[in-house]
């Protein structure tokens, strides 16, 4: 089954051309099945490079998705055109005062993760956000910093800054091959980190957090908070091939102190391309995480948080 994406938005050109199973809206209608309603709370800048990251992943699955694209109500992003907001983003207020309610709610990662959360400008709607999505919401998604945000709000756990930023591909253990959200993964699997901050392993446990994915070199990469439906990835499953590459030339060209992505390069050459390691493991997280959506969520989306 396809997923449903407005035909003027970029990401249906682009996964219509790499073979994922793509919709409008209109013949999704006729189709007599209740689809998917899965949300994208998009705090990145470049908000087209991260529609497209997730949709591809959320598209992969054999079920029909009505993905829908929400933003911070009063924050304004430079680095996407207003036209491209304007025509496919609601505001989360508008949201909220309609009483919606989704299946699945993914929250990306911002790049102000040296901020203490209380100081980011939007702090008060997000957590906002958070409290809704336990009534409003049958699963929700925390990725990278907006999944410590989640166990911040969620469990009192609190984030560390690191004296330099882990950055590459790192190999994490799977510590539950049981775990519905971990079919089909090998005992190990690599994953592109990017970041400053770190959740720690004996914090969360204590919160009453499990561990799903770690790594001795990163710490907690997936972590499942059972007691509000939700999952946090600190790490980015959803990346492209080449996204670690063009945070290294960003960095450099600005003349920034970066260090070589660990493991990403081959021989560790940074001008050969580098090869994707990751990709069989994102389909399976997504299409995992899709899956268990759909065995558990209501038919009727109204009985969500009843």
């Amino acid at each position: 089954m396809p997923i449903t994406l407005p035909e003027t938005l970029p990401a249906f050109d682009i996964l219509s051309k790499e073979g994922v199973m793509v919709m409008s809206p209109g013949r999704a209608a006729t189709q007599d099945i209740r689809p998917l309603r899965i949300g994208l709370l998009n705090l990145m800048p470049k908000k087209i490079q991260t529609e497209n990251q997730f949709a591809r992943l959320i598209g992969a699955t054999p079920l029909q998705i009505d993905f829908q694209l929400i933003r911070m109500s009063e924050h304004q992003t430079k680095n996407t055109a207003a036209e491209h907001m304007e025509a496919f983003y609601r505001p989360f207020a508008e949201v909220e005062a309609a009483d919606e309610r989704f299946d699945g709610l993914l929250i990306t990662g911002a790049p102000i993760e040296h901020l203490p959360f209380e100081e980011v400008t939007y702090w008060d709607e997000l957590r906002r956000v958070f409290d809704w999505a336990r009534t409003h919401v049958f699963s929700t998604f925390g990725v990278c910093w907006g999944g410590m945000a989640m166990a911040y709000h969620n469990n009192a756990v609190p984030k560390h800054i690191l004296p330099k930023k882990q950055f590459g591909l790192y190999r994490h253990d799977n510590c539950d091959p049981t775990s519905v959200f971990l079919r089909g993964f090998s005992d190990d699997c690599l994953v592109p980190v990017s970041r400053w901050t770190e959740m720690r392993r004996s914090e969360m446990e204590a919160a009453g957090l499990k561990m799903l994915l770690d790594s001795h070199e990163t710490g907690p990469c997936l972590v499942e908070d059972s007691a509000s439906r939700a999952l946090y990835v600190f790490n980015h499953f959803e990346y492209d091939s080449t996204t670690l590459k063009e945070e290294y030339d960003r960095d450099l060209a600005s003349g920034k102190p970066v260090a070589l992505p660990v493991n990403y390069y081959p021989e560790n050459d940074p001008s050969r391309m580098p090869k994707n390691r990751w990709r069989s493991h994102a389909h399976l997280l997504y299409g995992n995480w899709i899956n268990q959506i759909y065995q558990d969520t209501p038919y009727d989306l109204r009985d969500i948080g009843a």
